[in-house]
């Protein structure tokens, strides 16, 4: 981002987050959670979306983030659990239940790894008022594994497991997470990846065709094979 980490903006923000923190959030900030969050994926969306069955909790009364990711969660003597670390999976994979669900639960950020497609900002975060948060770099379950003081209540965890089932946290502090998109839609990876992507084909300015190729290899970078 070209700016050192002393100098970007941070905030820490209360949950569930206000509207008003909502707008003021600028991507390229660095955020800070205090309060409940909950964990939700595919197997919850399926469960709640799909098959109909009843939500645990009442998710507009209880707050509006919601944590794609893969808690490392011990069981106490007394029957409690403790979740000492927590790793954030690529969001990208639940974006076909986001737009019923930014509807029905009231949720307005998505914390998660990776961030989303522009097309998934315009189309499923602006009109629902939300925005992405994501995790800042590999190996960072333990830093945030801190800020996490207790765990507040799990469901379906014998049904789905430690992964899929929806945990209800109370955090403070947590973070670092990185602010990834706005509420107009901006995002961070896109306008920096567009920055670069810029400057791509300068690269190859004045240099000649390869004699030999391969199946997949091409100079036009929109025509990359994955």
């Amino acid at each position: 981002m070209g700016a050192r980490a002393d100098k970007l903006k941070q905030v820490r923000l209360k949950t569930p987050i206000s509207e008003d923190d909502l707008k003021s959030l600028e991507i390229g900030s660095i955020a800070y959670l205090d309060g409940l969050i909950y964990t939700a994926r595919e197997g919850v969306y399926e469960k709640v979306l799909n098959k109909g069955e009843t939500p645990p909790a009442d998710f507009a009364g209880l707050t509006n983030v919601n944590f794609h990711c893969a808690p490392a969660a011990a069981q106490n003597d007394d029957g409690s659990y403790n979740v000492g670390a927590v790793t954030a999976t690529a969001s990208f994979r639940f974006a076909k239940y986001l737009k019923r669900w930014f509807a029905e639960t009231g949720t307005k950020v998505i914390l998660g790894k990776g961030g989303m497609s522009q097309d998934h900002y315009n189309e499923l975060f602006v009109p629902a008022g939300a925005v992405y948060l994501t995790t800042v770099g590999y190996g960072t379950g333990a830093l945030l594994g801190r800020g996490i003081k207790s765990v507040e209540a799990v469901n379906w965890l014998d049904e789905l497991g430690i992964a899929q089932a929806m945990w209800i946290l109370k955090v403070e502090n947590f973070g670092p997470l990185l602010v990834e998109s706005d509420i107009h839609g901006n995002s961070l990876f896109e306008r920096n990846n567009a920055e670069v992507n810029a400057r791509v084909e300068s690269l190859y300015e004045g240099l000649r065709p390869p004699a030999l190729s391969r199946y997949g290899e091409t100079r036009d970078k929109t025509d990359e094979l994955i």
